[in-house]
């Protein structure tokens, strides 16, 4: 009989404390030091995708967190998604594939006892081919309005019989107020889980920081297990639409190539443009109104979970208009997926689908009309970009509910094994893909900034750093980080000793 592994769960104050990327960090750890491991979140409301390599979605933290552990992403680290399309309305996905649109109070309602059973179902397959298992909560514990029927916090610490570190983010100040209290809302049994706390994102001195941690030591009787210093630059895709927040929407003059991104309202996998980000040349930044947009040379239409809203925000805000008057210049124009589909004369959601608009009008700068479709596609690809006269082999994924037709022959942008996906413009101007990860490409990413540059009479820049071994440098930086500013001996040894008492 094989032994089960031994699981950690991460739980937080509150959303954006840093669950995700401590996790991360305990799989590259837990990694290194010789354990097979796998992360896991029983339910993940997220509208940024993983999808695996049998075309099944997942949220991206686990992705991300399977790849630094070193082992191949499944839908049983993430058994439910929750992708948010509407209004108190979200897109239930069950091991990788969609199960039905729900209101919030239907899912809490009627989803309950099966959502509870596929999670437990997954954790025992995880257990049984593991050895450890890092296990992340959402929100908070101490949610006490939803905590006799949440399915993602210290009910699945019971069925893992998982320690809990409960982590405290003191960026945003009243960081020992946050952990007291929600310690204090715990039940007594739950309670009891908890082996000690991490605080997260600390700036400055930590001796500054030593006269509260001795408070707290004695006030709870439970270890602080580490401080872990804010990273800067840390090359770790984000999950959550909260870190928009945190990025710029003004030009920067120090940086030659000006990006900017369409920040919808249900904008999804925006992680696609992450490895601009990387780039010395590039300055990113994230748009919301007509007048934040001036005249990038880049302006990328990024995934959305629901096109004919975010189409319809586009026409009200006046971003539509000014993008119109963007292509009579020389910005060049991407849409990815959501974004490919506003580029062309309608979107149309006979079943409704996505929205209570039958159909919405696009751009109409492409010759296509794009129906949205019961089947879901989600599929990890390879092909050829056509570009100019290049010629560049890609790797990516697809995710949508759309199909877009063309009214007259066009030019394709990347020739798969057995299709035609997506247009690029004669000028290439105007490019439209459902390819998401196509900008992590190096290659396709290098001549396309190049070919900005050239536009702007700049000299092309070469041999740009490989985003794949950067983003395996990050994962290595974050691990180094929290290890050298957390105790995992102790941690290990706690994990190992909580199982042989309970």
């Amino acid at each position: 009989m094989n032994k089960k592994a031994i699981p950690l769960m991460i739980q937080g104050t509150h959303s954006d404390a840093g669950k995700s990327a401590l996790v991360t960090a305990l799989c590259r750890i837990f990694a290194q030091d010789g354990f097979k491991t796998a992360p896991f979140k029983s339910q993940n409301m997220a509208l940024n995708s993983y999808i695996t390599v049998c075309g099944k979605e997942i949220g991206r933290a686990q992705g991300v967190q399977a790849e630094a552990a070193g082992v191949e992403a499944t839908t049983d680290m993430n058994p439910i998604l929750i992708k948010p399309s509407g209004e108190s309305q979200s897109q239930i996905v069950v091991h990788g594939k969609p199960y039905k649109n729900m209101q919030a109070g239907a899912y809490r309602q009627d989803f309950f006892q099966k959502g509870l059973n596929l999670i437990r179902d997954s954790y025992e397959r995880l257990s049984n081919q593991y050895e450890r298992i890092v296990i992340e909560g959402a929100g908070s514990p101490a949610e006490v309005n939803l905590n006799d029927r949440e399915l993602v916090n210290m009910r699945v610490a019971q069925i893992a019989n998982a320690p809990v570190i409960l982590v405290g983010d003191i960026e945003k100040g009243g960081v020992f107020a946050s952990l007291v209290g929600t310690l204090q809302l715990l039940s007594k049994e739950d309670r009891k889980r908890v082996i000690g706390v991490i605080i997260n994102k600390f700036r400055g001195d930590v001796s500054l920081l030593e006269p509260g941690l001795t408070w707290f030591e004695e006030y709870t009787g439970l270890p602080v297990l580490g401080v872990v210093p804010y990273i800067d630059d840390l090359m770790i895709e984000a999950e959550d639409s909260v870190v928009l927040s945190t990025y710029s929407t003004k030009v920067d003059p120090s940086k030659e190539l000006d990006i900017a991104v369409i920040r919808y309202p249900m904008i999804s996998n925006f992680t696609d443009v992450d490895p601009f980000f990387e780039e010395a040349d590039c300055h990113v930044r994230f748009v919301r109104k007509a007048s934040e947009l001036g005249e990038p040379d880049l302006l990328i239409l990024p995934g959305s979970k629901n096109t004919i809203e975010d189409m319809m925000f586009l026409h009200k805000s006046g971003l539509a208009n000014r993008i119109l008057d963007l292509t009579q210049k020389a910005t060049m124009v991407i849409g990815v997926c959501g974004g490919y589909q506003m580029l062309g004369q309608c979107i149309l959601d006979e079943h409704g689908m996505e929205s209570s608009h039958n159909q919405v009008e696009g751009l109409g700068l492409l010759s296509m009309k794009t129906s949205m479709t019961l089947k879901k596609t989600t599929v990890q690809s390879n092909g050829v970009v056509n570009f100019g006269e290049w010629e560049i082999p890609v790797s990516g994924y697809e995710i949508h509910m759309g199909e877009s037709r063309y009214d007259k022959e066009w030019k394709p942008f990347i020739q798969l094994a057995n299709r035609k996906e997506g247009t690029i413009t004669q000028d290439k101007k105007i490019i439209g893909t459902y390819f998401h990860g196509i900008f992590h490409n190096d290659l396709f990413r290098e001549v396309l900034l190049n070919e900005i540059r050239h536009t702007k009479g700049l000299e092309p820049i070469y041999h740009r750093a490989s985003f794949s071994k950067r983003k395996e440098e990050g994962f290595d930086l974050l691990a180094k980080v929290v290890r050298e500013n957390i105790q995992i001996n102790r941690i290990h040894k706690i994990m190992t000793d909580f199982q042989e008492i309970n």
